[in-house]
């Protein structure tokens, strides 16, 4: 009894790390080792009903936060909103959005060139979502469009699925030139710059 005891104490302890990275993937393994100051990190697809992700498109994009003055803070000096929620930008299943509040003088966002390649004209929102198709970080595409996450939230898309994840584009009322991309399945954002079709 004591040998299989100890066989079983064993076997959870090396197959641990298995588990604790979950279905969502690691961290930076697939988008690159820089991270956000805020980190990325999520481990909740497929455990239950954490109030954001899962499948939820939200219904309307982030409302602008206007002139919010902007001191270098971010999310990186925060802590998550709710137990169990990332230290990341999210949006719960109520639409409410996490995270969005910099405000146009968010030097992180700014483009000296906004809109460069055009203005996205996929749709916006449910019923225009994207399945990724490929791309890392700095470049992927969906459904014939290309983008680019902002450097600043590298650290947010380090467990996106870049082969398959569905996203969803809104327009960003603060940020100009750029985008924001939610994805449903793990409920976060980042913001993105449309590169062409």
């Amino acid at each position: 009894m004591r040998r299989l005891l100890g066989t079983l104490v064993i076997l959870l302890i090396v197959s641990q790390p298995a588990f604790a990275q979950g279905r969502g993937g690691g961290g930076g393994g697939r988008g690159g080792g820089v991270s956000h100051p805020a980190g990325g990190g999520m481990s909740h697809p497929g455990g239950g009903n954490p109030g954001f992700g899962g499948g939820h498109i939200p219904a309307h994009g982030p409302a602008p936060a206007g002139n919010a003055p902007h001191g270098g803070g971010g999310l990186e000096h925060r802590q998550p909103d709710m137990p169990g929620h990332p230290n990341a930008p999210h949006v719960h299943h109520d639409d409410h959005w996490v995270g969005h509040d910099s405000g146009r003088n968010d030097s992180h966002y700014h483009l000296d060139h906004p809109f460069e390649h055009g203005h996205f004209d996929g749709g916006f929102g449910p019923g225009h979502e994207l399945r990724l198709e490929g791309g890392n970080r700095e470049r992927f595409w969906g459904n014939g469009f290309y983008f680019g996450v902002a450097p600043y939230d590298y650290g947010f898309v380090n467990g996106w699925l870049w082969d398959s994840d569905p996203i969803a584009i809104y327009e960003d009322p603060d940020h100009d030139g750029y985008y924001v991309a939610y994805n449903s399945r793990l409920g976060t954002y980042a913001h993105v710059q449309y590169l062409d079709k």
